[in-house]
């Protein structure tokens, strides 16, 4: 008998301490003094406003491969992946920055986070547009995502990407929806303006469109003071934000998307967007919700 309760015992203990780890593996792992870091030097004067194309674009791609190499993040098959469009009579070549992180149990089944790195440059009066809430706020939480993933595995693939041209028609994302075989692809996760907030509100736009995304927003655990909402989706009488970022080739290709963002403010589209004007404590609690639904969604799959 005293065997047999041992034995209960040690099962009961191995089985507390596994639901432990799972637990653990939960949260939101990053650092987020190096978050508030990365988001202030993706918006310094010295990237030019990092319009599509420009000196201060390359400045940016060498600083996002740099560091994620730093963080020990393979390429997706390379970093850089160029392409052409057409703006007007003009042939402009973009480029996307992909990094990729294996899955433990579905290698071949993929989740998608993105953010775009451009933005509008240097205004015809000499201003730089330095867009730290549109969109180094973006790009900065994918390195919070390769943090995360570093200390918590996921079960599915995970590409990274920093896509270029968002500003120009989200060619970047377009062409990335174009080439990859999309039926490998069961989620994109797309972060743009994500780092201001004066109500300490964040919006998900894509439960409307898959039950059990919906389902795993629902039922989130939101440890932080920010609420997650739901809407700008069509249903609330607010403006439609489904087709308003690289989310929106995914829609069209129907992939299930999740967009997180926030409502236009005075800085939108200004020389004023800089890294002063974020509200510090909302792009942390952010990109901890973020992190959170992205663990619902590979815990559960789709």
């Amino acid at each position: 008998m005293k065997n047999e309760l041992f034995a209960l015992l040690l099962c009961l203990l191995s089985i507390t301490f596994n639901c432990a780890q799972n637990t653990e593996a939960k949260k939101a792992t990053f650092n987020k003094a190096k978050l508030l870091e990365r988001v202030k030097t993706l918006s310094f004067d010295t990237y030019q406003g990092r319009a599509t194309g420009s000196a201060g674009a390359q400045l940016a791609r060498n600083y996002i491969i740099k560091t994620f190499k730093e963080l020990g993040v393979q390429p997706f098959r390379n970093y850089k992946h160029s392409f052409d469009f057409h703006r007007k009579e003009d042939t402009i070549t973009g480029t996307n920055i992909l990094a990729l992180v294996n899955g433990s149990t579905y290698k071949d089944k993929y989740i998608v986070v993105s953010a775009h790195y451009d933005h509008l440059g240097i205004g015809k009066n000499g201003q730089i547009y330095n867009g730290a809430d549109d969109n180094a706020s973006g790009v900065a939480a994918l390195f919070s995502f390769a943090e995360h993933l570093k200390k918590n595995p996921p079960k599915h693939s995970v590409i990274l990407a920093a896509f270029d041209a968002e500003e120009m028609g989200l060619q970047g994302a377009k062409h990335f929806v174009k080439t990859i075989e999309k039926d490998k692809i069961i989620l994109n996760i797309n972060m743009d303006m994500i780092s201001r907030s004066q109500k300490d509100e964040l919006y998900v736009v894509g439960g409307r469109y898959n039950d059990k995304l919906k389902s795993i927003i629902d039922n989130l655990e939101n440890e932080t003071t920010t609420k997650l909402l739901q809407g700008h989706d069509g249903t609330d009488g607010k403006q439609n934000w489904t087709m308003s970022s690289d989310h929106a080739p995914f829609h069209l290709a129907k992939i299930p998307f999740l967009y997180f963002g926030n409502e236009d403010h005075e800085a939108y589209h200004k020389p004023t967007d800089d890294f002063e004007a974020i509200t510090p404590q909302f792009y942390k609690n952010a990109v901890e919700i973020i992190l959170a639904v992205f663990n619902g969604v590979d815990a559960s799959g789709l």
